[in-house]
């Protein structure tokens, strides 16, 4: 009897550990942290196809937008906070409310922000970058060979983008190296993936982004902790180790 009662004893522990140890689970995600994956290339050379990285989410505070499936209980955000320029913050657009994006913030409320001749201006002030080099984009299938630039975003932030020579125009009639002056509404902040030529951001004011509402922020991406290529099908099991990008674990996001 005193075994069966141990045996049972002992299960019932188990259990408590299981349920404990989930609890903790759903709350770091809910509250803490939360794992992303990028599926596209607009954040090429910073942010790679195949990138799964770690978001920040109370750095920001809370809005309805930071707990998965919740309703609208409440607008705006609870212990808020604004991001700096140049975080790259994921976020809801909200012309895609149910999707995750994420983009690189350039325009806090009341800048203004235009592209001319594919040059960012933030405030009537050009936005000095650096030469780096040729890189070879492959994040949309076929090789493009873009120029790498180091940018140097008020405040100080130092981050790599990617220009074309000739970019593309967008099928409402608004080129992305040629815009219009945007002036950045209050409580929203204007967005931009550093792959420039191939990236729907806050330039396409008709598009699913737009100017990003601050309550629209899920948080600041921080980390790659994994990272894979993915160039050959999943069933070939042997390929796997060669396809781990190694040297972008752990890398942390700037």
């Amino acid at each position: 009897m005193a075994r069966r009662e141990q045996n049972s004893g002992g299960l019932v522990e188990f259990v408590k550990t299981i349920v404990y140890a989930g609890l903790i689970a759903v709350g770091i995600h809910t509250f803490l942290f939360e794992p992303f994956y990028i599926p596209s290339g607009s954040m090429v050379p910073t942010l790679l196809v195949g990138d799964y990285l770690v978001v920040n989410k109370f750095a920001y505070g809370y809005s309805h937008f930071s707990f998965p499936f919740a309703p609208d209980w409440f607008s705006g955000r609870i212990f808020g906070s604004m991001p700096k320029r140049g975080a790259v913050v994921v976020f809801r657009p909200p012309g895609a409310p149910n999707e995750d994006y994420i983009k690189r913030v350039i325009g806090l409320p009341g800048d203004t922000v235009q592209v001319t001749k594919g040059q960012l201006y933030i405030n009537g002030k050009l936005v000095p970058r650096v030469d780096i080099g040729d890189y070879v984009d492959t994040s949309s299938g076929s090789p493009v060979v873009a120029r790498d630039y180091k940018e140097t975003l008020p405040g100080g932030v130092v981050h790599s983008i990617l220009k074309l020579t000739n970019g593309p125009e967008d099928e409402g009639g608004i080129d992305p190296n040629n815009t219009p002056l945007y002036t950045v509404p209050p409580g929203h902040l204007f967005v931009m993936g550093d792959n420039r030529d191939n990236s729907e951001d806050s330039r396409f004011l008709d598009g699913p982004v737009g100017y990003v509402p601050v309550e629209n922020l899920i948080g600041p991406a921080v980390i790659i902790f994994f990272s894979i290529d993915l160039k050959h099908p999943f069933w070939e099991v042997w390929q796997w180790p060669f396809e781990i990008r190694w040297g972008r674990m752990f890398h942390t996001i700037r």
